[in-house]
């Protein structure tokens, strides 16, 4: 079979068809599953001799699709493969790669030793007998294979890191991308990647005309603005942002959630996290804004008692207690 490019460019209308095999412990199931993150249909130990109703007739198209299979599939023998898969490649409307995952014999037994699972191929031999076995069957396939990695030195992340490299889209997917306000108050938002305490800043809970107002009022960003250390601040953490975030998608996280707590959750983290999510829209993000505790009621319970007198409430920064 001709090689081709694992990733073909954006013009190509054939439907792409992805053969993964290797041995077992090496790492088929993880490029499935990223493969599977990646947009890929995925089909994992699919009986061969179905393999052509599956793929459809010329012309079907359709979402790119990924095939593993290996010593324990059913009607597994690696000529037999060989032979239907270069049939498939005659077709002009189909893009075939084959992927071979490979791994040293002895990285393959810590691998087995470590899990204690019993190799497929080992029987009542040894799980060294049962590689060597397993090696020999899948020889002719790793021979004819367009792509072949190796994962003795790497581990399941960088093996994740080399599928999407390999097989991913010609730009690389950004995560889902949340950003939220909430009041440390009413409690933590439990699946927050990153959380930032917005509370350092001057609280306009305590500014009688912005009391019942909210962070996305003009008037309330204008008060929060004015603290001379909101704008450092903010750009340290929008610096922050744009440095993880391109990291996030790099190693395949689907979904960032950053967080903006304030005591309440109405005023400063609602400002702030407006700001940042409008911020990174310019940068070319797409994120989702989510503002937990906006609708909650103001009360000066939850916001904690005013700093100094009671009759002369303070107008600076330090006037909640925790």
């Amino acid at each position: 079979m001709a090689t081709r490019s694992p990733t073909p460019s954006s013009s190509d209308t054939r439907q792409r068809l992805l053969f993964v095999t290797g041995l077992a412990g090496a790492g088929k199931s993880t490029a499935l599953d990223v493969l599977e993150d990646l947009g890929w249909e995925t089909i994992d130990n699919f009986p061969v001799r179905m393999l052509d109703r599956l793929v459809g007739e010329p012309g079907h198209g359709g979402a790119p699709l990924a095939i593993g299979f290996d010593s324990r599939t059913r009607g597994f023998v690696p000529h037999e493969i060989i032979t239907l898969i270069k049939q498939l490649a005659l077709r002009d409307d189909l893009d075939l790669t084959f992927l071979f995952i490979d791994c040293k014999t002895s990285e393959l037994e810590r691998r087995y030793n470590e899990t204690r699972r019993r190799h497929p191929m080992a029987q009542d031999r040894t799980v060294q007998e049962g590689i060597a076995a397993e090696r020999e069957l899948l020889e002719p396939l790793r021979r004819w294979a367009e792509v072949m990695v190796d994962t003795s030195e790497l581990t399941s992340n960088d093996l994740q890191t080399r599928i999407r490299e390999l097989f991913g889209k010609d730009h690389q997917a950004e995560p889902s991308l949340t950003i939220s306000s909430f009041g440390f108050a009413r409690g933590m938002p439990p699946l927050a990647d990153l959380v930032f305490d917005m509370r350092f800043l001057d609280n306009p809970h305590w500014v009688e005309e912005l009391r019942d107002k909210t962070g996305l009022d003009q008037q309330v960003g204008e008060h929060i603005r004015k603290d001379p250390e909101f704008d450092t601040v903010f750009a340290q953490i929008k610096t922050l942002l744009l440095t993880v975030l391109p990291r996030y998608a790099a190693q395949g996280k689907a979904y960032v959630h950053i967080a903006f707590g304030c005591t309440g959750g109405k005023h400063r983290s609602v400002f702030t996290a407006h700001s940042m999510a409008k911020a990174l829209r310019e940068e070319g993000f797409s994120p989702t804004v989510r503002h937990r505790n906006l609708s909650s009621r103001v009360a000066d319970a939850v916001e904690g008692p005013v700093t100094g007198t009671e009759d002369t409430p303070t107008t600076g920064p330090g006037r909640d207690t925790h």
